[in-house]
């Protein structure tokens, strides 16, 4: 592991120990306050006493949900793509739709978002898009969102103002820690260079930076052309495509032990995991945790955190019964 990484590492820890110490001293704090209005039979501090709790409550919360993350890659950077499926535009429509939420997530949860590659849909809406998200816990917070979205409305595409279905995939992958080894030979990729595609105008790339990879032995293409170097679009692809071997290992291994537990795995395609309705009603129900939401326009928005923890929950629950 490169210095850089450990020294990430090591700085984290020490933040996640210093804010477990510091809990801990807040709460010592407070029963000794608290012992001592009792001695003294001060009935003033009950209140600010048992606000103060609930403050201490939220935090013991929020530092209890990072103990969900317990797998090996769930504190790498993330890189999710997400396809439209059938529908024409207004599927299109529903991938930048989703698209904007993720963003909007990780904004509020201060991370860092790069787009790889984006292919937009000749009248509306994104084809497909790829993207990395960089933060400690990226993919774990995010690996609850890998399946098929559903989309019940009223289509703004629609003339006679049909209510339509429209469905997308969304994949997410761990971002891969340089020592990470994942063989990659020359003979196994075919490498394409062309010009990045825009918008027209001034924002189009008129050199051949464009860097598309694609791996023989599992056809896995990528294309990335967000960087104007064709060396850094080159190596953000392959470190994609490593990513998604492992992702192939690990799905690979999972299956041999649900085949050996007697359990189905589903297919990607027939994993709807999510509806959004808005029409005739509004609700967002999660089809795994059964979680629900009647605000759709906030879960659109970013605030998806209800569904994640929900999530995180129960697979957490769930391991622990299959490891038993």
């Amino acid at each position: 592991m490169k210095a850089k990484s450990i020294s990430q590492a090591g700085e984290n820890l020490r933040k996640e120990i210093t804010a477990w110490e510091g809990l801990e001293q807040e709460i010592n704090d407070l029963l000794e306050l608290t012992k001592t209005a009792e001695q003294e039979n001060d009935l003033s501090f009950e209140k600010e006493s048992e606000k103060n709790y609930k403050i201490l409550e939220k935090k013991f919360e929020k530092l209890e949900f990072l103990v969900l993350f317990s797998g090996e890659y769930d504190k790498n950077n993330a890189i999710v793509a997400i396809h439209a499926g059938t529908g024409g535009v207004e599927a299109q429509d529903w991938v930048a739709m989703l698209l904007r939420m993720y963003l909007r997530y990780c904004e509020k949860n201060d991370f860092e978002v790069n787009i790889i590659d984006e292919s937009r849909g000749q009248e509306a809406g994104i084809k497909s898009v790829s993207f990395e998200v960089l933060g400690r816990y990226a993919y774990g917070y995010l690996k609850s969102e890998a399946g098929v979205h559903r989309l019940v409305r009223i289509s703004p595409f629609d003339a006679e103002k049909m209510r339509h279905t429209s469905f997308a995939l969304v994949e997410v992958i761990p971002e891969l820690e340089d020592d990470d080894q994942v063989e990659l030979r020359d003979e196994d990729l075919k490498i394409e260079t062309m010009r990045a595609s825009g918008h027209g105008g001034q924002g189009v790339n008129r050199t051949d930076s464009a860097v598309r990879i694609t791996h023989l032995p599992t056809s896995i293409t990528i294309k990335c052309q967000n960087e104007r170097s064709q060396v850094q679009n080159k190596q953000t692809a392959l470190k994609y495509i490593k990513s998604k071997l492992v992702k192939l290992q690990v799905e690979s291994k999972a299956k041999a032990i649900a085949e050996i537990r007697g359990e189905v795995l589903a297919a990607d395609w027939g994993n709807q995991i999510r509806s959004y309705v808005l029409q005739p009603y509004k609700l967002v129900k999660d089809h795994r945790t059964k979680f629900e939401s009647k605000d759709p326009d906030s879960i659109l928005d970013g605030k998806i955190d209800d569904f994640i923890e929900n999530y995180l929950k129960a697979t957490s629950k769930s391991n622990k019964i299959k490891a038993k």
